[in-house]
């Protein structure tokens, strides 16, 4: 295991979505689970879910403090994740709103690598500027929005109101543009808003966190490279960039500084690498004395101990 102790100084805000994730272990992928039957596989289980929620598990176990923000129901499932969280050592800044059902995701994880969602997430639909207790910022370094596609009264100026208040506040900031669920399948209008409406906020963002596929559809860039400066050229101060089996990079000032990824002896975790990353990227982003290089290599080694299993990352639902 890699020496953590480099976060022992961060002190991440994470805003984003929380719900309960039930994951498979990898099955074969087919029509066959498409079709009235019933398949054997060698596990299920509970977990955290919600890119924000991970983000912040992720920080703690590391050893960063960390902080979470975000809705939950008053419900049952709402508690137990509230719980959850706070054992595993994030400080809960929850909104549990009466009536409304906490969210979940169920990960079918295919042994070819791939994955599909399905998910119910009218918790973190509904969550608003209103929602977030700002004492969550206070003291961080370095604020993440995660999820940022989920909720249309964040999307539609709730993103830039909470940017505003971080930065006032002295906090670095980074937005994860992860695949917005309207992607091939609402009319163009509305894709083209809701694109227009995350680009008005990146000159209010540090880092960019992304892979090369929802970099370029979100820009609508047919290369990485062009996508790249077009992040950087509509305001954002850098990005970072998840590729996967070929590693990670970083972009700014027109030039792109990658790192190959680091050896993985057997996959066990298929979920989560990206938010992984992402929270590496931020948490060391303040440590100026360490070059870009070594930030995403080390960044890299922790991905890769995350996919092998080691270390509970991601904690299990109590």
């Amino acid at each position: 295991m890699q020496d953590t102790s480099i976060f022992r100084d961060s002190d991440l805000c994470v805003v984003g979505a929380i719900c309960r994730d039930v994951k498979t272990t990898p099955l074969p992928p087919g029509d066959y689970v498409l079709r009235d039957g019933e398949t054997s596989i060698a596990g299920i289980w509970e977990t955290i879910g919600g890119g924000g929620a991970n983000s912040a598990a992720m920080a703690a176990s590391l050893g960063a403090k960390s902080r979470f923000a975000g809705v939950a129901g008053q419900d049952e499932l709402g508690q137990r994740l509230k719980r959850t969280l706070e054992r595993s050592g994030v400080r809960c800044f929850l909104h549990c709103a009466p009536g409304l059902a906490t969210g979940t995701t169920v990960n079918l994880v295919y042994a070819s690598g791939q994955r599909h969602f399905l998910s119910c997430h009218p918790n973190n639909a509904a969550l608003a500027f209103e929602h977030i207790d700002l004492a969550a910022l206070s003291g961080a370094r370095h604020l993440l929005r995660g999820d940022i596609w989920f909720s249309e009264p964040m999307l539609y100026g709730g993103n830039e109101q909470l940017l505003r208040e971080a930065r006032r506040m002295g906090l670095a900031t980074s937005i994860d543009l992860n695949w917005d669920p309207k992607w091939g399948h609402a009319p163009n209008h509305e894709i083209v808003r809701r694109k227009e409406a995350i680009r008005r906020v990146l000159p209010l963002v540090d880092l960019a966190h992304g892979n090369e596929r929802e970099l370029c559809v979100f820009t609508e860039a047919s290369n990485l490279l062009t996508a790249l400066s077009n992040l950087t050229g509509w305001g954002a101060g850098a990005v970072v960039v998840h590729q996967g089996a070929a590693g990670a990079g970083y972009f700014a000032g027109g030039h792109l500084i990658t790192v190959p990824a680091a050896p993985v002896k057997e996959r066990v975790m298929a979920t989560g690498t990206g938010d992984m990353l992402s929270v590496c990227m931020a948490l060391l982003h303040h440590r100026t004395e360490v070059s870009i290089s070594e930030k995403l290599q080390f960044a890299n080694g922790l991905v890769a101990e995350f996919m092998e299993g080691r270390g509970h990352l991601i904690p299990a639902l109590e």
